[in-house]
């Protein structure tokens, strides 16, 4: 018999590139294929190329225990493509480096491996991953924080509204802290809308 997996809580259709989803992360369904992107070179800044799968599986067995950290599982036509984890700031390190205002969200994002390569994936998975946590309407900005030498996500960062604030010291990394309000994030769509 096979195990259902949760439903997805955010769903979009995405011209040239598919569907897209996010549903809950499931500890006894998801594990193994996050374990596989996780110890890959390319995740190196998720700080688990050593991991077991069991270490993988107490990493987020121990997020899901919280009230403020969720992991989601993001589908591409139904196939596992990307993970989001969004967190309360002010129930994190990174709510010690900064004044945590009401509305703010914290966020982090993997892409999966490609299948086979779609002009605009990623672009398309971070807006997925924006406009589902800018749908609930308790969200005024997004908070991330990635590692100082991951020019990557900050490129993508940047593109899709975040501004960089500090270089913040946290306890694994030194990291970009930026934000994204919700008119800045509508502002950087517009303008990769328009070239």
């Amino acid at each position: 018999m096979t195990r259902a997996v949760p439903e997805p809580t955010y769903r979009r259709f995405v011209a040239g590139v598919g569907t897209l989803s996010l549903r809950p992360f499931d500890l006894d369904t998801d594990v193994e294929v996050l374990h596989s992107w996780v110890t890959q070179p390319y995740a190196r800044y998720w700080g688990l190329l050593d991991a077991s799968v069991d270490d993988v599986r107490a990493e987020y067995l121990r997020i899901a225990s919280t009230a403020h950290h969720r992991a989601f599982l993001g589908e591409h036509d139904g196939r596992a493509a990307f993970l989001m984890e969004r967190y309360a700031p002010a129930s994190d390190a990174v709510g010690q480096v900064y004044d945590v205002a009401p509305g703010d969200v914290g966020m982090h994002v993997l892409v999966g491996p490609p299948v086979a390569r779609i002009g605009g994936f990623t672009g398309a998975v971070f807006e997925t991953i924006m406009d589902s946590l800018f749908s609930d309407p308790l969200v005024d900005r997004v908070v991330v924080e990635p590692d100082v030498r991951n020019a990557k996500i900050q490129a993508l960062n940047a593109r899709m509204g975040f501004r960089k604030h500090s270089i913040v010291t946290l306890p694994d990394k030194q990291a970009w802290l930026s934000f994204c309000t919700r008119d800045q994030y509508g502002d950087a769509l517009r303008m990769n809308e328009a070239g």
